[in-house]
Protein backbone atom coordinates (compact mmCIF):
# COMPACT_ATOMS: atom_id res chain seq x y z
CA UNK A 1 0.00 0.00 0.00
CA UNK A 2 2.67 2.73 1.20
CA UNK A 3 4.48 2.15 -2.29
CA UNK A 4 1.16 2.77 -4.03
CA UNK A 5 0.59 5.64 -2.19
CA UNK A 6 4.12 7.35 -3.05
CA UNK A 7 3.68 6.79 -6.32
CA UNK A 8 3.96 9.77 -8.22
CA UNK A 9 4.37 12.13 -5.44
CA UNK A 10 6.77 14.87 -5.23
CA UNK A 11 7.51 15.09 -1.52
CA UNK A 12 6.37 13.36 1.67
CA UNK A 13 6.71 15.09 4.98
CA UNK A 14 7.96 14.40 7.29
CA UNK A 15 8.25 10.91 5.93
CA UNK A 16 8.58 8.58 8.91
CA UNK A 17 5.66 10.37 10.54
CA UNK A 18 3.55 9.16 7.67
CA UNK A 19 5.12 5.94 7.29
CA UNK A 20 4.06 5.30 11.13
CA UNK A 21 0.49 6.34 10.54
CA UNK A 22 -0.22 4.25 7.43
CA UNK A 23 1.67 1.60 9.12
CA UNK A 24 -0.84 1.71 12.16
CA UNK A 25 -4.14 0.39 10.58
CA UNK A 26 -5.81 3.26 11.77
CA UNK A 27 -8.77 4.90 9.49
CA UNK A 28 -6.92 8.05 8.75
CA UNK A 29 -8.82 11.47 7.90
CA UNK A 30 -7.12 12.71 4.33
CA UNK A 31 -7.52 16.17 3.02
CA UNK A 32 -7.45 17.98 0.15
CA UNK A 33 -9.00 21.34 -0.11
CA UNK A 34 -9.94 23.40 -3.50
CA UNK A 35 -10.93 26.74 -3.72
CA UNK A 36 -13.88 26.83 -6.30
CA UNK A 37 -12.46 28.91 -9.11
CA UNK A 38 -12.32 26.93 -12.03
CA UNK A 39 -15.07 24.54 -12.54
CA UNK A 40 -14.39 23.22 -15.46
CA UNK A 41 -11.75 20.46 -14.71
CA UNK A 42 -8.71 19.35 -16.85
CA UNK A 43 -6.62 16.41 -16.29
CA UNK A 44 -4.42 18.62 -14.66
CA UNK A 45 -7.06 19.00 -12.14
CA UNK A 46 -7.58 15.29 -11.39
CA UNK A 47 -3.65 14.27 -9.94
CA UNK A 48 -4.90 14.94 -6.51
CA UNK A 49 -8.12 13.46 -6.83
CA UNK A 50 -6.66 10.12 -7.93
CA UNK A 51 -4.37 10.30 -4.99
CA UNK A 52 -7.56 10.89 -2.77
CA UNK A 53 -8.60 8.17 -4.32
CA UNK A 54 -5.98 5.84 -4.10
CA UNK A 55 -6.60 6.82 -0.05
CA UNK A 56 -10.21 5.43 -0.53
CA UNK A 57 -9.52 2.54 -2.21
CA UNK A 58 -7.24 1.28 1.02
CA UNK A 59 -10.03 2.26 3.26
CA UNK A 60 -9.60 5.93 4.66
CA UNK A 61 -11.25 8.78 5.28
CA UNK A 62 -11.59 11.18 2.37
CA UNK A 63 -12.49 14.79 2.98
CA UNK A 64 -13.35 16.77 -0.17
CA UNK A 65 -12.85 20.60 1.26
CA UNK A 66 -14.18 23.53 -1.04
CA UNK A 67 -13.06 26.33 0.36
CA UNK A 68 -15.86 28.62 -0.09
CA UNK A 69 -14.88 31.09 2.39
CA UNK A 70 -11.08 31.21 1.42
CA UNK A 71 -12.60 31.55 -2.18
CA UNK A 72 -13.86 34.78 -1.69
CA UNK A 73 -10.15 36.22 -0.12
CA UNK A 74 -8.30 34.47 -3.40
CA UNK A 75 -5.57 32.40 -2.95
CA UNK A 76 -2.67 34.77 -3.70
CA UNK A 77 -0.21 31.77 -4.27
CA UNK A 78 1.92 32.36 -7.55
CA UNK A 79 0.25 35.67 -7.90
CA UNK A 80 2.60 38.58 -8.81
CA UNK A 81 -0.77 40.65 -7.42
CA UNK A 82 -3.64 41.30 -5.39
CA UNK A 83 -6.19 39.02 -6.97
CA UNK A 84 -9.67 39.92 -7.29
CA UNK A 85 -12.34 37.90 -4.48
CA UNK A 86 -14.92 35.53 -6.09
CA UNK A 87 -18.70 36.78 -5.38
CA UNK A 88 -20.78 34.78 -3.31
CA UNK A 89 -22.97 33.79 -6.30
CA UNK A 90 -19.51 32.69 -7.78
CA UNK A 91 -18.60 30.58 -5.50
CA UNK A 92 -21.73 28.72 -4.89
CA UNK A 93 -22.03 28.28 -8.84
CA UNK A 94 -18.25 27.17 -9.09
CA UNK A 95 -18.62 24.55 -5.78
CA UNK A 96 -21.83 23.07 -7.64
CA UNK A 97 -19.91 22.27 -11.18
CA UNK A 98 -17.40 20.78 -8.82
CA UNK A 99 -19.37 18.31 -6.86
CA UNK A 100 -20.44 17.32 -10.23
CA UNK A 101 -17.49 16.73 -11.87
CA UNK A 102 -15.25 15.13 -8.57
CA UNK A 103 -17.17 12.05 -8.15
CA UNK A 104 -15.93 10.87 -12.04
CA UNK A 105 -12.78 10.21 -9.79
CA UNK A 106 -13.86 10.02 -6.12
CA UNK A 107 -16.17 7.58 -4.54
CA UNK A 108 -19.41 9.58 -3.40
CA UNK A 109 -20.23 7.34 -0.79
CA UNK A 110 -17.07 7.14 0.78
CA UNK A 111 -16.18 10.92 0.69
CA UNK A 112 -16.99 13.56 3.19
CA UNK A 113 -17.89 16.97 1.44
CA UNK A 114 -17.06 19.88 3.92
CA UNK A 115 -17.09 24.07 3.30
CA UNK A 116 -14.83 25.86 5.52
CA UNK A 117 -17.29 28.72 5.91
CA UNK A 118 -18.62 26.43 8.32
CA UNK A 119 -15.95 26.92 10.45
CA UNK A 120 -14.23 30.10 9.71
CA UNK A 121 -17.43 32.61 9.42
CA UNK A 122 -17.82 31.20 12.94
CA UNK A 123 -14.12 32.14 14.22
CA UNK A 124 -15.35 35.50 15.06
CA UNK A 125 -12.94 38.72 15.82
CA UNK A 126 -11.45 36.77 18.78
CA UNK A 127 -10.94 33.93 16.89
CA UNK A 128 -9.38 35.21 14.40
CA UNK A 129 -7.34 37.64 16.10
CA UNK A 130 -5.79 34.09 18.03
CA UNK A 131 -5.65 33.14 14.84
CA UNK A 132 -2.88 35.49 13.46
CA UNK A 133 -0.96 35.63 16.76
CA UNK A 134 0.39 32.09 15.69
CA UNK A 135 2.82 33.74 12.93
CA UNK A 136 4.59 36.64 12.27
CA UNK A 137 4.88 38.80 9.56
CA UNK A 138 8.86 37.90 8.76
CA UNK A 139 7.73 34.16 8.79
CA UNK A 140 4.88 34.86 6.36
CA UNK A 141 7.35 37.05 4.12
CA UNK A 142 9.80 33.90 3.67
CA UNK A 143 6.92 32.92 1.25
CA UNK A 144 8.46 32.86 -2.31
CA UNK A 145 5.25 35.42 -3.91
CA UNK A 146 5.38 37.47 -1.10
CA UNK A 147 9.15 37.91 -1.05
CA UNK A 148 9.20 38.50 -4.85
CA UNK A 149 6.48 40.89 -4.27
CA UNK A 150 7.87 42.60 -0.90
CA UNK A 151 11.12 43.28 -2.85
CA UNK A 152 9.96 44.47 -6.21
CA UNK A 153 7.28 47.10 -3.83
CA UNK A 154 4.38 45.46 -5.65
CA UNK A 155 1.40 45.60 -3.36
CA UNK A 156 0.24 43.19 -0.16
CA UNK A 157 -2.92 43.48 0.89
CA UNK A 158 -3.12 42.43 4.59
CA UNK A 159 -6.42 39.92 3.44
CA UNK A 160 -3.71 37.97 1.16
CA UNK A 161 -1.32 37.05 4.78
CA UNK A 162 -5.19 35.73 6.17
CA UNK A 163 -5.03 32.90 3.15
CA UNK A 164 -2.61 30.68 4.50
CA UNK A 165 -3.69 31.01 8.17
CA UNK A 166 -6.97 30.02 7.32
CA UNK A 167 -6.22 27.17 4.75
CA UNK A 168 -3.97 25.97 7.83
CA UNK A 169 -7.06 26.38 10.13
CA UNK A 170 -9.13 24.31 7.73
CA UNK A 171 -6.59 21.13 9.28
CA UNK A 172 -7.52 22.14 13.11
CA UNK A 173 -11.30 22.62 12.65
CA UNK A 174 -11.17 18.72 10.73
CA UNK A 175 -8.44 17.72 12.97
CA UNK A 176 -6.78 15.87 9.54
CA UNK A 177 -4.29 13.50 9.94
CA UNK A 178 -2.82 13.97 6.08
CA UNK A 179 -3.00 16.85 3.91
CA UNK A 180 -2.59 16.76 -0.47
CA UNK A 181 -2.01 19.78 -2.07
CA UNK A 182 0.00 20.69 -4.89
CA UNK A 183 4.09 21.78 -4.54
CA UNK A 184 2.81 25.35 -5.29
CA UNK A 185 0.84 24.75 -1.63
CA UNK A 186 3.46 23.71 -0.15
CA UNK A 187 3.76 26.83 2.20
CA UNK A 188 0.16 26.53 3.08
CA UNK A 189 0.24 22.64 3.73
CA UNK A 190 2.93 23.25 6.27
CA UNK A 191 1.07 26.28 7.68
CA UNK A 192 -1.74 23.70 8.81
CA UNK A 193 1.15 21.60 10.11
CA UNK A 194 2.10 24.03 12.53
CA UNK A 195 -1.02 25.16 13.65
CA UNK A 196 -2.28 22.02 14.74
CA UNK A 197 0.79 22.15 16.97
CA UNK A 198 -0.24 25.26 18.58
CA UNK A 199 -4.32 24.34 18.77
CA UNK A 200 -2.82 21.09 21.05
CA UNK A 201 -3.44 18.51 18.09
CA UNK A 202 -1.29 15.61 16.54
CA UNK A 203 0.55 17.71 13.73
CA UNK A 204 -0.64 16.22 10.21
CA UNK A 205 2.01 14.67 7.44
CA UNK A 206 1.96 16.21 3.81
CA UNK A 207 2.10 15.13 0.58
CA UNK A 208 2.99 16.87 -2.62
CA UNK A 209 1.83 16.26 -5.99
CA UNK A 210 3.56 17.58 -8.84
CA UNK A 211 2.07 20.06 -11.36
CA UNK A 212 1.21 18.07 -14.46
CA UNK A 213 2.36 19.11 -17.86
CA UNK A 214 0.15 20.05 -20.63
CA UNK A 215 0.40 18.03 -24.44
CA UNK A 216 3.25 20.63 -24.88
CA UNK A 217 5.17 18.76 -22.60
CA UNK A 218 6.69 21.97 -21.01
CA UNK A 219 4.10 23.92 -19.30
CA UNK A 220 1.57 23.33 -16.44
CA UNK A 221 -1.39 21.87 -18.10
CA UNK A 222 -3.53 24.84 -18.64
CA UNK A 223 -6.88 26.03 -21.00
CA UNK A 224 -5.05 29.16 -21.36
CA UNK A 225 -2.10 28.01 -23.60
CA UNK A 226 -4.43 25.24 -24.74
CA UNK A 227 -2.36 21.86 -24.08
CA UNK A 228 -5.03 20.64 -21.60
CA UNK A 229 -7.39 17.47 -22.02
CA UNK A 230 -10.76 18.61 -20.47
CA UNK A 231 -12.60 15.47 -18.82
CA UNK A 232 -16.41 16.86 -20.05
CA UNK A 233 -14.28 16.82 -23.72
CA UNK A 234 -15.77 14.29 -26.16
CA UNK A 235 -14.02 10.73 -26.04
CA UNK A 236 -13.02 11.07 -29.71
CA UNK A 237 -10.88 14.37 -28.40
CA UNK A 238 -9.56 12.56 -25.62
CA UNK A 239 -8.25 9.55 -27.70
CA UNK A 240 -6.81 11.74 -30.21
CA UNK A 241 -4.82 13.94 -27.50
CA UNK A 242 -3.47 11.02 -25.25
CA UNK A 243 -2.06 9.53 -28.18
CA UNK A 244 -0.32 12.72 -29.31
CA UNK A 245 1.65 12.79 -26.36
CA UNK A 246 5.36 11.73 -26.42
CA UNK A 247 6.59 8.53 -25.03
CA UNK A 248 8.55 9.86 -21.77
CA UNK A 249 5.74 12.08 -21.50
CA UNK A 250 3.32 9.38 -21.57
CA UNK A 251 5.19 7.43 -18.36
CA UNK A 252 4.91 10.62 -16.37
CA UNK A 253 1.04 10.69 -17.02
CA UNK A 254 0.58 7.20 -16.48
CA UNK A 255 2.08 7.71 -12.87
CA UNK A 256 0.27 10.77 -11.97
CA UNK A 257 -3.10 10.00 -13.45
CA UNK A 258 -3.45 5.95 -13.44
CA UNK A 259 -5.74 4.25 -10.87
CA UNK A 260 -4.31 0.45 -11.53
CA UNK A 261 -1.81 -0.99 -9.30
CA UNK A 262 2.06 -0.66 -9.46
CA UNK A 263 2.34 -4.31 -10.96
CA UNK A 264 -0.31 -3.51 -13.75
CA UNK A 265 1.88 -0.14 -14.39
CA UNK A 266 5.34 -1.81 -14.16
CA UNK A 267 4.11 -4.83 -16.69
CA UNK A 268 3.32 -1.79 -19.14
CA UNK A 269 6.93 0.29 -18.40
CA UNK A 270 8.16 -3.24 -19.13
CA UNK A 271 6.37 -4.12 -22.08
CA UNK A 272 8.08 -0.85 -23.16
CA UNK A 273 11.68 -1.53 -22.35
CA UNK A 274 11.02 -5.02 -24.25
CA UNK A 275 10.82 -3.12 -27.66
CA UNK A 276 6.57 -3.19 -27.51
CA UNK A 277 4.92 0.17 -30.05
CA UNK A 278 4.17 2.65 -27.35
CA UNK A 279 1.27 2.92 -29.44
CA UNK A 280 -0.09 0.19 -27.86
CA UNK A 281 -0.02 1.27 -24.14
CA UNK A 282 -1.39 4.50 -24.61
CA UNK A 283 -3.84 3.06 -26.48
CA UNK A 284 -4.76 1.13 -22.88
CA UNK A 285 -3.80 3.92 -21.18
CA UNK A 286 -6.37 6.03 -23.00
CA UNK A 287 -9.21 3.25 -22.44
CA UNK A 288 -8.47 3.81 -18.71
CA UNK A 289 -8.56 7.53 -18.82
CA UNK A 290 -12.07 7.48 -21.15
CA UNK A 291 -13.53 4.87 -19.29
CA UNK A 292 -13.58 6.94 -16.16
CA UNK A 293 -14.94 10.17 -17.76
CA UNK A 294 -17.01 8.68 -19.98
CA UNK A 295 -17.85 4.53 -20.86
CA UNK A 296 -16.40 1.13 -22.86
CA UNK A 297 -18.57 2.10 -25.90
CA UNK A 298 -17.26 5.72 -25.95
CA UNK A 299 -13.31 4.50 -25.90
CA UNK A 300 -14.25 1.82 -28.76
CA UNK A 301 -15.95 4.97 -30.81
CA UNK A 302 -13.23 7.04 -30.15
CA UNK A 303 -10.49 4.37 -30.99
CA UNK A 304 -12.21 3.71 -34.11
CA UNK A 305 -12.28 7.29 -35.25
CA UNK A 306 -8.83 7.48 -34.97
CA UNK A 307 -7.46 4.94 -36.97
CA UNK A 308 -10.02 5.55 -39.80
CA UNK A 309 -8.93 9.12 -39.56
CA UNK A 310 -5.29 8.10 -39.18
CA UNK A 311 -5.81 5.66 -42.57
CA UNK A 312 -7.67 8.07 -44.37
CA UNK A 313 -10.82 6.82 -43.99
CA UNK A 314 -13.43 9.06 -43.14
CA UNK A 315 -14.93 8.59 -40.13
CA UNK A 316 -18.42 7.64 -38.48
CA UNK A 317 -19.44 11.85 -37.66
CA UNK A 318 -18.20 14.01 -39.96
CA UNK A 319 -19.18 17.76 -40.09
CA UNK A 320 -21.26 19.28 -42.36
CA UNK A 321 -20.92 22.74 -44.13
CA UNK A 322 -23.66 24.33 -46.33
CA UNK A 323 -21.98 27.26 -48.83
CA UNK A 324 -23.74 29.89 -51.25
CA UNK A 325 -23.26 28.54 -54.60
CA UNK A 326 -20.75 30.82 -56.58
CA UNK A 327 -19.18 30.87 -60.24
CA UNK A 328 -15.94 29.41 -60.07
CA UNK A 329 -16.20 28.09 -56.83
CA UNK A 330 -12.44 27.11 -56.13
CA UNK A 331 -11.83 24.61 -53.39
CA UNK A 332 -8.85 26.89 -51.65
CA UNK A 333 -11.72 29.13 -50.97
CA UNK A 334 -13.99 26.47 -49.66
CA UNK A 335 -11.00 24.96 -47.62
CA UNK A 336 -10.51 28.56 -46.08
CA UNK A 337 -14.18 29.10 -45.25
CA UNK A 338 -14.68 26.30 -43.46
CA UNK A 339 -11.27 27.31 -41.24
CA UNK A 340 -9.64 23.78 -42.70
CA UNK A 341 -6.48 25.90 -43.49
CA UNK A 342 -5.52 29.79 -42.74
CA UNK A 343 -5.16 31.31 -46.44
CA UNK A 344 -6.06 29.91 -50.05
CA UNK A 345 -1.70 30.14 -50.53
CA UNK A 346 -1.92 27.01 -47.55
CA UNK A 347 -4.65 25.16 -49.97
CA UNK A 348 -2.21 25.51 -52.74
CA UNK A 349 0.80 24.21 -51.24
CA UNK A 350 -1.39 21.07 -50.02
CA UNK A 351 -2.99 20.19 -53.48
CA UNK A 352 0.51 20.34 -54.44
CA UNK A 353 2.14 17.58 -52.40
CA UNK A 354 -0.87 15.78 -52.56
CA UNK A 355 -2.42 16.55 -49.29
CA UNK A 356 -6.17 17.12 -50.23
CA UNK A 357 -8.58 14.31 -51.11
CA UNK A 358 -12.08 15.39 -52.57
CA UNK A 359 -14.38 11.83 -52.56
CA UNK A 360 -11.13 10.28 -51.70
CA UNK A 361 -9.13 11.25 -55.07
CA UNK A 362 -6.00 13.64 -54.53
CA UNK A 363 -6.38 16.87 -56.48
CA UNK A 364 -4.29 19.11 -58.00
CA UNK A 365 -4.51 23.47 -58.23
CA UNK A 366 -6.79 22.40 -61.73
CA UNK A 367 -9.71 20.31 -59.96
CA UNK A 368 -12.86 21.39 -60.85
CA UNK A 369 -16.33 21.19 -58.75
CA UNK A 370 -18.63 18.58 -60.82
CA UNK A 371 -21.40 18.71 -58.37
CA UNK A 372 -23.11 20.19 -55.24
CA UNK A 373 -22.12 17.54 -53.01
CA UNK A 374 -18.85 16.22 -52.01
CA UNK A 375 -16.55 14.79 -49.19
CA UNK A 376 -13.70 16.74 -48.71
CA UNK A 377 -9.97 16.24 -46.85
CA UNK A 378 -7.40 17.97 -45.90
CA UNK A 379 -4.38 15.91 -44.01
CA UNK A 380 -5.14 12.35 -42.39
CA UNK A 381 -8.00 13.85 -40.02
CA UNK A 382 -9.38 16.59 -40.88
CA UNK A 383 -13.04 15.55 -42.84
CA UNK A 384 -16.00 17.82 -43.93
CA UNK A 385 -18.97 17.38 -45.96
CA UNK A 386 -19.57 20.18 -48.70
CA UNK A 387 -23.45 21.20 -49.82
CA UNK A 388 -23.53 23.91 -52.00
CA UNK A 389 -26.71 25.68 -52.42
Amino acid sequence: MLDEIKRGADEILVFSEFEEKIKSGKKLKIKAGFDPTAPDLHLGHTVLLNKLRQFQNFGHEVIFLIGDFTGMIGDPTGKNATRPPLTEDEVKQNAKTYQNQVFKILDKEKTQVVFNSEWLKNLGADGMLKLSAQYTVARMLERDDFSKRFKTNQSISIHEFMYPLMQGYDSVALEADVELGGTDQKFNLLMGRELQKSYGQIPQTILTMPLLEGLDGVNKMSKSLNNYIGIDEAPEVMYAKLLSISDDLMLRYIDLLSLKNNEEIDSWKKRLQDGENPKNIKDEFSQEIIERFHDHEGYLKAKKDFEQRSSGFAPEEVPEFKLNKQDNMAIPNILKSINFVTSTSEALRLMKSGGIRVDGEKIDKDYSINTDEFLIQVGKRKFGKIKLT
